[in-house]
């Protein structure tokens, strides 16, 4: 019994003796051995600039005037960290045991800075190419290395940036940021509050075997971002080498608010494309920031997109997705107003084109090819069946080829370019096949009079920073042609028959022409309509920019007038919204006394020649036969 009172009484000398010592140590001390535990953890050189002071309570640590830990070797910008006021805690009795269980870390007011290359190496990343922590000490290189673990980690007031390369660099103020890890082979608790705006943004990560994470292993990770317009939210797998992988979530109230909460440029966008917003997706990202989205389910208001997408992250990212937008309404994107304010002078909406100024800039945020598959889509004023399109977009220039377009009826094909290069342009060339006429050109340009089926082609060029400055831009050609149709509000044959004006309906046989397009003005010159008993040709213009018409249509009654046919010209003219339609009598009265002209004077040179007794071979004129008469006589 003696030599066990003598055993427990040496172990209670050497305890005490051991707890005074580490009681006694010089606080500068302390901080080096914290300091050369963090050196441990991460690899990088950890500098302690200012004075050191010893805390003894609640646990054994220093407090430094400046501490610097050092980037990756191949980063230009700066330490890592730096702060002007830091505290290490650490557990006295757990250091006798051989493990370093640092209690807290505390820094005020320090500046964080993360880089990341192009090739996916990043500052973060505190292991060699292996995965192996780089763990070693400057004491002991080739002893294991002892059990580290970190219980809290505080930092307030911080100024956090990151900076990618071929990114735009990134940065917070005010940073407030927290790690709770209790237990070494346990999950960490890591949460941040971030103030880019008036309004705070909640950042909480749960990152299992955060030992291994830290030293590159890929470790379950379930985050989220929130904000009061709108939250992010992950469920996966990452690593700090940059590879992740799990299903994201995305929803926002108002995208542009949402925006904004996280620093960025807000967003006015349209109430049905992407005001609100309802993701989730299948996301992988690798190292070198190649992007992957896998069974994408996109609601956007009234609009549901689905699909994948491949996208190259760094600089300007480049996109190739396959999306499926089923019944897609872009009618919200109508820059024109209710009331017409967007318009022209007048005070209502069909008195001219919106003279808004477009924002185009959109077209520089990505490159690459979608490929489009759709129902329908409503484009507000033209509306279209099932489409297959590809969007091809490099270099703020966009190609939408239309592959396949049910529309009106009939199909369309052709593609349209909207470039954005050196001021916004629009142009295109586009063919369409059996299409109705009547919703068509009721769509295009408020006429409803004119029904049928018929091909056309078109190809137009306009320019400007509005809808009404490309309208009145407008060049270009094309040309249709229709079959059998009806011109509403005029009966033609009525009209050559009694001279009634009223309204009524004529059926045309046939009905084609060409056109040119010059200052957004349409100029036509060889309009040709078929009918059973009469003809018709056509002559005038339609200002596409100006939205009036000014058009002639004479129509010929081939079986009047003894076959030599009588025509009444008749006149379009007006604005759009008000087309009038009217007999032309002064053009009638002058082509019918032309007629009349013709008439007599043929009947005056045959009763001259009869007098004369001069008779002209077949196709001869009389003034002809004179002279034949006469140049006989000189020379018999």
């Amino acid at each position: 019994m003696k030599w066990v009172l003598r055993l427990l009484g040496v172990v209670v000398l050497l305890v005490v003796a051991a707890a005074v010592s580490v009681l006694f140590l010089p606080a500068e001390r302390v901080a080096k051995i914290a300091a050369e535990q963090v050196r441990g953890i991460t690899g990088r050189d950890v500098q302690i600039t200012g004075d050191v002071s010893l805390t003894l309570w609640p646990v054994l640590g220093a407090r430094v005037d400046g501490l610097e830990v050092g980037n990756a070797d191949w980063a230009s910008e700066g330490p890592m960290l730096t702060a002007a006021n830091a505290a290490i805690g650490v557990d006295a009795m757990a250091l006798l045991g051989g493990d370093i269980r640092i209690t807290n870390i505390e820094a005020e007011s320090p500046t964080i800075r993360l880089e990341q290359k192009a090739d996916g190496r990043a500052s973060w990343q505190f292991t060699d190419a292996s995965g192996t922590a780089q763990i070693e000490t400057e004491t002991s290189p080739d002893q294991p290395a002892r059990s580290v673990s970190i219980e809290r980690l505080q930092v307030t007031d911080a100024t956090l940036i990151y900076d990618a390369e071929g990114s735009d660099l990134i940065s917070y103020s005010g940073v407030d940021l927290s790690l709770d890890w209790p237990a070494r082979s346990g999950p960490a608790e890591i949460a941040a509050t971030l103030r880019p705006t008036a309004n705070p943004v909640e950042v909480a990560a749960t990152i299992d075997g955060f030992a291994g994470f830290i030293t590159g292993e890929t470790q379950m990770l379930r985050a989220s971002i929130d904000t009061q317009a709108g939250a992010i939210g992950f469920d996966g797998r990452a690593s700090t080498a940059g590879a992740v992988a799990g299903d994201l979530t995305v929803k926002t109230a108002d995208t542009g608010a949402f925006l904004q909460a996280l620093g960025l440029p807000g967003a006015d966008l349209p109430p049905d494309l992407g005001r609100s917003i309802d993701l989730s997706t299948a996301l992988t990202l690798t190292p070198d920031r190649q992007l992957a989205l896998r069974d994408l389910v996109a609601g956007l208001g009234a609009n549901r997109i689905t699909g994948a997408a491949d996208i190259a992250l760094g600089g300007v990212p480049h996109v190739n997705a396959q999306l499926d937008v089923g019944d897609l309404d872009l009618s919200g994107g109508d820059a024109s107003n209710s009331d017409g304010s967007s318009g022209g002078g007048g005070g209502t909406a069909t008195s001219g084109w919106p003279k808004d100024p477009i924002d185009a800039s959109g077209l520089a945020a990505f490159n690459g090819d979608i490929a489009l598959t759709a129902r329908s889509i409503d484009l507000g004023q033209f509306n279209l069946g099932v489409t297959r399109a590809l969007l091809r977009n490099e270099n703020s220039r966009m190609v939408f080829e239309l592959r396949e377009v049910a529309a009106y009826g009939g199909g369309l094909t052709g593609e349209v370019v909207i470039n954005n290069r050196s001021g916004l342009s629009v142009g295109g060339e586009l063919a369409a096949s059996a299409i109705q006429m009547q919703p068509l050109l009721t769509d295009a340009a408020a006429l409803d009079r004119l029904t049928g089926q018929g091909d056309a082609r078109l190809s137009f060029l306009g320019s400007g920073n509005s809808v009404d400055a490309i309208m009145k831009s407008l060049s270009g050609d094309g040309s249709v042609q229709i079959g059998q149709g009806t011109i509403l509000g005029i009966d033609l044959d009525r009209l050559m028959r009694s001279g009634d004006t009223s309204p009524g309906t004529t059926v045309f046989d046939s009905l084609g022409g060409t056109w040119t397009i010059a200052g957004g003005v349409l100029s036509n010159r060889d309009l040709l309509l078929q009918l059973a008993n009469y003809r018709a040709s056509g002559d005038g213009v339609v200002g596409l920019g100006n939205q009036t018409v000014d058009y002639t249509v004479t129509p010929v009654a081939l079986r009047a007038n003894s076959g030599q046919g009588v025509s009444i010209p008749v006149r379009f003219v007006g604005p759009w919204s008000d087309v009038s339609i009217r007999p032309d009598v002064e053009a009638a009265l002058k082509a019918e006394a032309d007629a009349k002209v013709d008439e007599l004077e043929q009947k005056a040179k045959d009763k001259i020649g009869e007098r004369l007794g001069i008779s002209g071979e077949e196709g001869q004129s009389v003034e002809d036969a004179v002279k034949d008469r006469l140049l006989r006589k000189l020379f018999d």
